[in-house]
């Protein structure tokens, strides 16, 4: 038997009572989860896990008519969810070394839209921001696909105190900028961050350019626009260009045409990592003791425990002349049992060893 109007109204209202109680709850569970994310360094928005959210939830409503509605509602819920975190993490202080224009901040902004971005000098200055608490998080280049490691903040991570809380990847796409009325064979000297010169080395070497080495990409591109010289030109972003009033002479000059860089989000508390995700990389820093196969068993010891290297590099030690430490990204979470007896097994061939984060990656 169909029920009345009334009656139907009165459902509606007790739900929708029970609901308010219900949001208020879910909201408060959601400023706590904004609160650790901006005392972790990481972004508010992750598009997995939401759509693992979804897909799950989804399937709690059983009649087929309805459920596309309950999509929605869900969807909506999140969208309410991710406004909220962006109000709470609006103080936020996000450091990257460079300017606006520079890569580094096109990677912050995509990150922590609603932070403030405090600009640096340099790498140091901006990882060491985080260690005296004048910004809650760094987001600092580690690797370029083209170009190799960025070995200052290799460095930093090695020293420093700072945990890796996520990577993600930007694509680069590395332009000629000029002043008004300069062209391509107009230009003389290049200037641009060493990274991008090298990634742009063909097309330097094409146009017999004298390159120049700058401190940073888009502040290479502020000291041509400054210069009015027709002469000279920089090697920046278009995001760049349009800051500093200077015109593209060149799009994607850089050799490689999948061109990304990899960045770090670093932070002074190691996040925990999701149990039931299985795209969990891990960093290690560390030396091997002096002894005969001390590097190779180490190697071994990661492998025996499931742990894939992706990534194996050596450092010198900048104070001991031929002493060198070993960087290691690997697929594997290393605050699980299995990996804490790894780290265990790995001391008695290292002398130094280092977790620097367990993190998912960030799309």
């Amino acid at each position: 038997m169909k029920k009345t109007l009334d009656e139907s109204r009165k459902i509606i209202n007790q739900v929708d009572k029970e609901m308010a109680e219900l949001f208020v709850k879910r909201m408060q569970a959601v400023k706590n989860i904004a609160d650790y994310k901006k005392e972790h360094g990481l972004p508010i928005y992750d598009a997995k896990r939401e759509d693992e959210l979804i897909s799950v939830n989804s399937q709690k409503v059983e009649d087929l008519e309805i459920r596309p509605y309950y999509v929605n509602f869900l969807k909506n819920n999140m969208q309410v969810s991710r406004s909220y975190q962006s109000m709470i993490m609006e103080g936020m202080r996000v450091a990257y070394s460079g300017t606006e224009g520079a890569f580094a901040h096109i990677a912050t902004n995509k990150l922590f839209p609603t932070a403030k971005k405090i600009a640096y000098g340099d790498f140091e200055s901006a990882y060491r921001a985080v260690e005296n608490g004048e910004c809650d998080v760094a987001v600092l280049p580690v690797e370029n696909s083209y170009n190799g490691e960025v070995g200052q903040v290799t460095d930093l991570m090695f020293s420093g105190s700072l945990f890796v809380n996520g990577m993600t990847e930007l694509a680069v796409s590395q332009d000629l900028l000029g002043v008004e009325g300069a062209t391509i064979d107009g230009i003389k000297t290049v200037i641009s961050h060493a990274q991008a010169l090298g990634q742009c080395a063909d097309f330097i070497k094409m146009h017999s350019y004298t390159a120049q080495e700058y401190v940073n990409t888009a502040l290479a591109a502020k000291y041509v626009a400054e210069k009015g010289d027709k002469t000279i030109g920089a090697i920046a972003s278009k995001e760049a260009a349009e800051i500093f009033g200077l015109k593209v002479l060149a799009t994607n000059i850089n050799a490689s045409r999948s061109n990304t860089t990899r960045f770090a989000i670093l932070s002074r508390a190691q996040s925990a990592t999701s149990l039931n995700s299985k795209n969990i990389h891990t960093v290690l820093l560390f030396t091997v003791k002096n002894e005969a196969g001390s590097l190779a068993k180490a190697i071994e010891i990661i492998g025996k425990h499931g742990f894939n290297m992706t990534a194996l590099r050596s450092r010198p030690m900048k104070k001991l002349s031929w002493q060198y430490y070993f960087y290691v990204e690997a697929e594997g979470d290393v605050t699980t049992a299995n990996g804490k007896e790894m780290m265990q097994e790995l001391s008695n061939y290292c002398d130094k060893l280092k977790a620097v984060g367990s993190y998912e990656k960030i799309d």
